[in-house]
């Protein structure tokens, strides 16, 4: 039954063989964004891009079969886990392809993108880095962290649980706005949590002293210190 509804799938998304091929009418389009990549996400959660709206360039990957591939192991090793404890989370940005990331980053950076050679395996699902690993990035929000986000601006307390509770992150990058941050699968997790809102720079990465061990004395007041102490006995 799994490898007849596989092959049903396979037709409607337009396959040559095994490999899938980038849509090209609104109904691949529709049934690559049917594609599930966990319990909660569907493809098409990640294809939208403002840039890509305003600019009309659709962000459709080159590589769908890495697309889903890298946006598989996202969403079931680093967003589930998180929005299993703290609730839905909202993407701001995800997936882009390497035109639209392109354009966000010319004209020294007018979207804010990073330039998209450094953003393989990153933003641009659909390539591999530089060494030839696999990678997938997303920027997401939090809702139910932001009353005590708004009220103290203590970001570091959702990045240090993240890093006590979802081994399988591989870089986080936090913002001002909504305590919005990018966070990524890799092959090679480089394990670094960096900010762009005060302290900026790393706050953790291999070789600090902070980098190992419990940190829950860094949410223990947006959790609760019975709540804190009991997840962190659970581990």
């Amino acid at each position: 039954m799994a490898v007849e509804a596989r092959q049903i799938n396979a037709d409607c998304l337009g396959f040559t063989g095994n490999t899938m091929r980038t849509p090209t009418s609104v109904e691949t389009l529709e049934n690559l964004g049917r594609v599930k990549l966990s319990k909660t996400f569907f493809m098409r959660d990640f294809l939208y891009s403002e840039i890509s709206q305003m600019e009309k360039i659709p962000n459709l990957p080159n590589n769908p079969d890495l697309a889903v591939e890298v946006g598989r192991h996202l969403c079931e090793e680093v967003l589930e886990p998180i929005q299993d404890r703290h609730g839905r989370i909202a993407i701001r940005s995800a997936y882009r392809c390497r035109r639209v990331n392109d354009v966000g980053a010319e004209n020294h950076n007018q979207y804010r993108c990073a330039k998209s050679d450094a953003n393989r395996a990153r933003h641009i699902w659909d390539e591999l880095d530089e060494n030839g690993y696999k990678g997938a990035t997303a920027c997401i929000v939090v809702p139910g962290f932001l009353s005590y986000y708004d009220s103290t601006k203590h970001w570091q307390a959702l990045a240090w649980w993240i890093h006590d509770h979802v081994p399988s992150y591989s870089e986080m990058e936090f913002f001002p706005k909504l305590a919005a941050f990018n966070i990524s699968w890799h092959e090679r997790p480089a394990k670094t949590i960096s900010s762009r809102t005060a302290p900026l720079g790393y706050l953790t990465r291999p070789g600090f002293s902070n980098h190992e061990g419990s940190h829950q004395s860094e949410y223990r007041a947006w959790l609760g210190t019975s709540e804190a102490s009991q997840e962190t006995h659970s581990k």
